[in-house]
């Protein structure tokens, strides 16, 4: 008794890549087995695809309500079911209103009605004076908080200051929910050249000491409260010993790296070139080497795109301008070959893949019993793909509502084929089949 079954020779599953059929009912994974008689046309034979987890990102900025001319939850979450990604999860900036409120909350979850085409849960956030809100939002269901230590870009998310922790950390640490910190601690030194479409001079200006300095911090701040402590895209280097340290001294710290430290260096990176700017920056190849490296010794737990479009004006390609175009890098749709790419050229298996993108991920959003693994009693959110074919970036198949990216051009390796979400193929060879089909996922 079943509803679809997938038969795959490359099946990756918690005990490594498996020959055989994926059993689906009612939109759960019933079982894993060698083979299956009798299954007639409820049975899709993919061959030699890989068939895995859909993906998780936990770190996308769509904001709707109120900046959807940047993005918004319609073409967010198509580009997402384009890219094999089944579940993400919305930051609570660039939305305006903040999600920092319940009532924010509660305009942010009617924004997404009618145009949710993938799972999608939220961050609230946490900003000077709103503490008296933090345990409102915990109710309504958020999987965590989100904060920066230095300016969002935004005003209405200002950065919080270690006073503004100690009197939200420990609410979080009761509630067993992460905090995920945006680590820069600025200061006003003159750091420039003043030569502001230069790619160098932008990297100088936020340098590696400012992520350092701010995720010491946060490691102490784990520890004083024992509270969970998510470090969000990881740039420095630097920050691997202590992390390290910290992780060996059993502190519930976590930590994710995005794919563009991965895969571009700052030497590669030519001046006026703004759509590479985020923050913190795309470093130096020796720092991003060592990224790797981390990331291979399960230092650093995970990879997420962090999505933050904008409209083109802002991103200021005409002029080149690094200090006044907005940070950010659209990427959503392109999680999985991006990463691929990269990481063939260092030995990496589909294993590693499915721990950096589905597994480690479902962990951080209380969901690593119900998602992230193709096993028995987990969601059928699948993603069938090619890793063996490869594809160029062209402006005519991206989903998001922008196409500035710096992966525009890029040839990748890894064509997501298929996405299913609870049982059900919503994607299939570039068209989307069944739209409206995600759920909100709370707590």
């Amino acid at each position: 008794m079943f509803d679809i079954a997938i038969k795959s020779k490359r099946i990756i599953t918690p005990e490594g890549e498996k020959n055989g059929v994926v059993i689906i009912r009612d939109g759960i994974i019933i079982d894993v087995v060698e083979s299956l008689e009798n299954a007639g046309e409820r049975l899709i034979d993919v061959h030699d695809k890989v068939v895995m987890p859909g993906i998780i990102d936990p770190h996308v900025h769509i904001n709707e309500p109120g900046r959807t001319e940047w993005e918004g939850f319609n073409t967010a979450t198509k580009a997402a079911l384009a890219g094999g990604i089944t579940t993400l999860v919305d930051m609570p900036l660039n939305s305006s209103p903040v999600t920092t409120t319940a009532r924010a909350w509660d305009e942010k979850l009617s924004a997404t009605k009618g145009q949710l085409h993938t799972n999608c849960g939220f961050w609230g956030g946490v900003i000077p004076g709103n503490e008296n809100d933090i345990k409102p939002l915990i109710e309504k269901g958020v999987l965590g908080f989100k904060a920066f230590l230095t300016h969002s870009g935004i005003d209405e998310f200002p950065n919080v200051t270690e006073d503004d922790l100690r009197k939200v950390m420990p609410i979080i640490a009761k509630s067993a929910l992460p905090l995920l910190v945006h680590c820069e601690l600025t200061h006003n030194s003159q750091l420039t050249t003043g030569n502001s479409r230069s790619y160098q001079n932008y990297l100088a200006s936020r340098p590696r000491k400012w992520e350092d300095d701010a995720i010491a911090l946060m490691i102490r701040l784990c520890e004083e409260f024992n509270c969970h402590v998510h470090i969000v895209h990881l740039s420095s280097s630097d920050s691997i010993e202590q992390i390290a340290k910290a992780k060996q001294k059993g502190l519930p710290l976590t930590v994710e790296t995005g794919q563009h430290y991965l895969y571009f260096n700052a030497e590669d990176i030519k001046d006026g070139q703004t759509q590479f700017k985020c923050a913190p920056p795309i470093r130096e190849k020796e720092n991003n080497d060592k990224l790797w490296q981390a990331l291979k010794d399960g230092v650093i737990d995970f990879v997420a795109t962090d999505h933050s479009p904008a409209t083109p004006d802002l991103k200021d390609l005409q002029s080149g301008d690094f200090m006044k175009a907005w940070g950010g890098i659209a990427s959503l749709q392109f999680a999985l070959p991006v990463l691929w790419t990269a990481a063939i050229k260092r030995s990496c298996s589909l294993n590693d893949i499915t721990k950096w993108l589905c597994e480690n991920p479902s962990k951080l959003v209380s969901k690593g019993k119900s998602k992230g693994r193709i096993a028995k009693g987990y969601d059928a959110d699948v993603a069938v793909w090619d890793e063996k074919k490869s594809f160029t970036v062209t402006e005519d198949i991206i989903q998001h509502k922008h196409t500035i990216t710096p992966y525009l051009n890029q040839e990748l390796s890894g064509v997501v084929e298929q996405t299913y979400l609870s049982g059900e193929k919503v994607f299939d060879t570039g068209k989307f089949l069944h739209l409206n089909k995600g759920k909100i996922i709370l707590r």
